[in-house]
């Protein structure tokens, strides 16, 4: 707070007594004064000091905070170029992982096939030896030419597992008994039918001959008990008879290649001459 300075002026008769007051006073104000504007300049300077302290100080804030925003902006750059970086490398982890997984589960794919194709072979092979144990002698060079094995020998039709011949011949005909023994000799039987898929095979390869009386002998009979069974002894299960039957005495069965419907079954005499068809495993198993 400056302070009130009051002048008074005082006069006195003596001329070199008031002049010395005067001027002793006039030097005190001047003191007075510079002291007054000494303490003036000081306390702006203070001020101006104060004032750029405070800015100074303000600055040195700011400067503080724009270098921890900058610092922190830094580690959020570094965080997301890392982050980045880890979601990269976890894509191409991931990638990995799928393509092994699919490695893996081609290669077990691949194992199952082939542990089912080794299967299916020793499947295949235990049939065909089956078949060869049924052979007192048997025939290596008809049923394997240049050492490449046939499921069926010539003439021979093959279905699913077995095969089947169908005798043709123009005569020489022969009664139940006889072609059942014309099969065993070929290492087979007469044919059994236990399906209409082997129903319909057969009746699509028999062929008319003769009179409508005469057809190929099957592997049908009455046992002692008037019973139908098959020569395998299995009782009969699936019937395509044709008509019913006409006599006691006929106790043979033949399937009629001239009757058009699929129920094509008749029943003759065994002592009739007619054609045959025989029926054995096939050397390769079925797939």
């Amino acid at each position: 707070m400056e302070e009130d300075l009051n002048y008074a002026n005082v006069m006195f008769r003596t001329d070199g007594v008031s002049t010395h007051i005067e001027s002793e006073k006039s030097l005190q104000t001047e003191v007075i004064y510079d002291e007054v504007k000494t303490q003036e300049k000081t306390l702006e300077t203070r001020l101006i000091i104060t004032e750029n302290q405070n800015r100074a100080q303000f600055h040195k804030q700011l400067r503080l905070v724009l270098a921890l925003f900058g610092l922190t902006c830094l580690m959020l750059v570094l965080a997301i170029i890392i982050l980045s970086f880890y979601y990269q490398n976890e894509q191409r982890q991931s990638s990995l992982l799928t393509q092994q997984n699919l490695k893996l589960q081609g290669e077990t794919t691949a194992l199952k096939r082939q542990t089912a194709e080794l299967h299916r072979d020793r499947e295949q092979l235990n049939w065909t030896i089956g078949v060869i144990l049924e052979y007192n002698n048997f025939p290596v060079t008809e049923h394997c030419p240049d050492k490449v094995c046939k499921p069926c020998l010539d003439d021979w039709l093959l279905f699913q597992s077995n095969c089947y011949l169908i005798t043709k011949i123009s005569y020489g005909w022969k009664t139940w008994k006889q072609s059942r023994d014309s099969c065993a000799e070929k290492n087979a039987e007469l044919v059994v039918i236990d399906s209409q898929e082997e129903q319909e095979f057969l009746k699509t390869n028999i062929e008319k001959y003769n009179d409508d009386k005469h057809g190929y002998w099957i592997g049908l009979q009455k046992d002692t008990k008037d019973m139908w069974t098959w020569v395998d002894g299995r009782n009969v299960s699936v019937t395509y008879w044709s008509t019913a039957e006409p006599g006691y005495s006929y106790a043979c069965g033949l399937t009629n290649p001239h009757i058009n419907h699929l129920s094509n079954w008749g029943k003759a005499s065994c002592t009739m001459k007619n054609r045959w068809i025989c029926e054995t495993r096939a050397l390769t198993g079925p797939d």
